[in-house]
């Protein structure tokens, strides 16, 4: 097996573990920061926990406390293909020589996942070296722990043992941690149960900027994507004082990007089937019609020295997000990159329809307002019974866009009756709560923003395939062309809508 692992070793951990229990706390910390491709190797005596440990991590990655983990003694190899991070676990104790190690298919398991190694001495100079090296000794009643970790595991190892850390100082003690979700950026999620019940983390680190992509920019920058944890908070803050059903905040690190949040529950706007809702959908349309009766500050107050600023959807915005289509669903698509005439033709076509939004009406958009960030509380009553989460990437642009963030939901079909229903629901909230309210505009701006956000959406998944190794997202794409394809019927579409013809992406 060749030694393709970075072997420089960043930083050593070490740590005394009281009892069995703080072994399953600090292997919960290791799973939830394992990636493919890591190599951990488990040393210790008989009897020190090696097995422990790797079970703890398996169970963790599992989601399940009882997930059965036999030993690997006598059969050298256990796979767990279907975990959410596949992981092999292997005992190298009754190896009769190292090169039996090509026989195990562990270059095959860390092309795919991660690999627990115990007795990994038996395997010396053969196995490559490990991302994480763990050695365990008694001491007393308990276990010390040495851990070796390099550069390419390192940042993710130290941020999960400052998470603990983290907990640890806001009185969550011997709390569990569970993998619960991981979105399209580096923000992650998880379930938090102790003794104050079960609660959200976010883990949130400070995002880089990417290589400039246009005009020396960034698409984060060009784009106004949240850059720290900063946005969320102001934004839950003035959220929860304009009396909208976000999480409460109960612990937070703002420099490490650390927060803890109440938990809004489980129940969405989707059923069993996860089918929509209908009266759900109905009622969150009606929620954004109340969001919209109120002025929104751009400069948001986090402290006495920390501000965030709410940026315009302007045109550079609307156009870079859009923009990802030629760069990268039309290659896709077209089996070629997008030529010269393609790029400027589909920026002239959408700078002369972005203009019409001129007079358009402006307000709160939340950005990604849909099935995933939407939580119902069924105890609540009128707009309490939404709760919102993921508002982070918040803007002030056109009042239609998280109206059509609804009712073309990304991942959820939404009939075309039922698209109906939402907007005319909107809409009717809106005549009820002012008088003054221009319904057409209004719907001209919907099908701009709904043309805009999908277009957009095409590009964003086709790219978290190609790019980053995501193909699950290509099964979105058949639902997105077609609403798309909806959008686009309106006349302020016209010269969008004939791009896209002229280019094959749209059917007559």
């Amino acid at each position: 097996m060749a030694d393709e692992q970075d072997s420089s070793t960043l930083y050593t951990v070490e740590l005394v573990l009281e009892n069995e229990a703080a072994m399953i706390r600090f292997a919960e910390d290791i799973a939830l920061a394992l990636a493919k491709g890591d190599l951990v190797t488990l040393k210790g005596d008989l009897g020190a926990g090696k097995s422990t440990l790797a079970r703890a991590i398996i169970r963790t990655i599992a989601n399940d406390d009882f997930y059965e983990v036999p030993s690997p003694t006598f059969t050298l190899v256990q796979s767990y293909p279907e975990l959410r991070l596949p992981v092999a676990h292997t005992d190298l104790y009754r190896l009769s020589s190292p090169e039996e190690l090509d026989e195990l298919g562990l270059d095959e398991a860390l092309e795919s996942g991660a690999v627990l190694v115990e007795w990994p001495q038996q395997g010396e100079g053969v196995l490559p070296a490990p991302t994480i090296a763990i050695s365990i000794d008694h001491e007393g009643d308990g276990r010390r722990l040495t851990m070796e970790v390099t550069a390419k595991a390192a940042r993710r190892i130290s941020r999960s043992l400052g998470i603990r850390s983290f907990l640890e100082k806001s009185d969550r003690h011997h709390a569990s941690r569970r993998y619960l979700l991981g979105d399209a950026s580096p923000r992650g999620y998880e379930l938090i149960t102790s003794e104050s019940g079960t609660e959200i983390l976010m883990n949130a680190p400070a995002m880089p900027y990417d290589p400039p992509v246009k005009d020396g920019r960034p698409y984060r920058q060009i784009a106004h994507l949240a850059e720290n944890m900063d946005a969320f908070v102001a934004m839950n803050r003035l959220l929860r004082e304009k009396g909208f059903r976000a999480p409460e905040i109960l612990a937070l690190n703002l420099d490490r990007g650390f927060l803890l949040m109440e938990h809004l529950g489980a129940e969405g706007v989707l059923d069993s089937e996860g089918k929509p809702i209908a009266e759900r959908y109905v009622a969150a349309a009606r929620m954004l019609a109340h969001l919209h009766q109120h002025d929104w500050p751009q400069d948001i107050a986090i402290s006495e020295d920390r501000t965030h600023h709410l940026h315009m959807f302007d045109r550079d915005a609307m156009l870079i997000e859009a923009e990802l289509l030629p760069v990268w669903y039309l290659p896709y698509v077209q089996g070629e990159p997008a030529s010269a005439d393609q790029t400027q033709s589909f920026e002239q076509a959408w700078d002369s329809v972005f203009k019409s939004l001129d007079n358009a009406e402006y307000n709160l958009l939340m950005r990604d307002y849909h099935s995933p960030n939407i939580l119902w509380q069924d105890k609540a009553e009128g707009i309490a019974r939404l709760g919102i989460i993921d508002f982070q990437d918040a803007m002030i642009g056109p009042s239609a866009y998280d109206l059509a963030s609804l009712a073309m939901d990304a991942r959820v079909t939404i009939p075309d009756e039922l698209q109906d229903q939402i907007g005319a629901a909107y809409c009717d909230e809106r005549r009820k709560l002012a008088k003054a309210f221009d319904e057409e505009a209004f719907r001209s701006a919907y099908a701009i923003m709904a043309a805009q956000r999908n277009t957009k959406i095409l590009g964003i998944f086709v790219r978290l395939f190609k790019r980053d190794g995501k193909p699950a997202y290509l099964q979105h794409l058949p639902r997105i062309q077609a609403y798309a394809a909806r959008a686009l019927q309106h006349p302020a579409l016209a010269p969008v809508r004939k791009w896209y013809q002229d280019n094959g992406l749209l059917q007559d």
